[in-house]
């Protein structure tokens, strides 16, 4: 790591709509909607020594160019996406078309001071994340993949098309943002 002191002031917000990748993929990562999701769990499983990798390296607090989190804070984001996706997913097998609960993933960067935390006890965590929340869709009953859920600002998912959403925000971070 540098001497520097790391960068906690907030980046601006997300304004992307991710969910067109539901649909065309995305050309800056390569990733293609169209597999088969009950391979989810295993293509979140397979990121993790990748993870561990990118989060053992020199440069980890430095943002590659202002607006733009560290490989630290990345891998904050996707520690605690991880954490929301496991429960959004039992929001939708336990209830009947969910509103999720929403999250502020820019003002959970700030508040939990992401590019301060110790770089081995968050690849540690993001392991474990990484692998409870590919147990939850490994878990998913055949007859279960059509079930409904919400965000707040009302775009629909399916059980289907959220593991596609979960695993494009893994696969991404890490090959267009960490590694990129």
């Amino acid at each position: 790591m540098s001497d520097a002191t790391p960068d906690i002031s907030p980046v601006p917000p997300e304004t992307k709509d991710w969910t067109a990748v539901l649909d065309g993929g995305c050309a800056e990562c390569g990733f293609d909607p169209d597999y088969d999701v009950r391979t989810t769990g295993d293509r979140a499983r397979e990121t993790v020594e990748a993870w561990n990798a990118a989060l053992d390296r020199r440069g980890l607090t430095e943002r590659p160019r202002p607006g733009t989190w560290s490989p630290l804070e990345y891998g904050c984001h996707v520690r605690d996406l991880c954490r929301v996706f496991r429960e959004r997913l039992r929001l939708m097998l336990e209830e009947d078309d969910p509103v999720f609960p929403d999250w502020d993933q820019d003002a959970a960067a700030v508040q939990d001071r992401y590019n301060l935390q110790d770089p081995y006890e968050v690849s540690g965590q993001l392991a474990q994340e990484l692998r409870a929340t590919a147990d939850a869709f490994d878990a998913v009953e055949e007859d279960r993949w059509e079930r409904p859920g919400r965000r707040g600002d009302g775009k629909a998912f399916t059980v289907a098309s959220f593991a596609k959403y979960f695993l494009h925000d893994v696969e991404h971070h890490l090959r267009a943002d960490v590694r990129g």
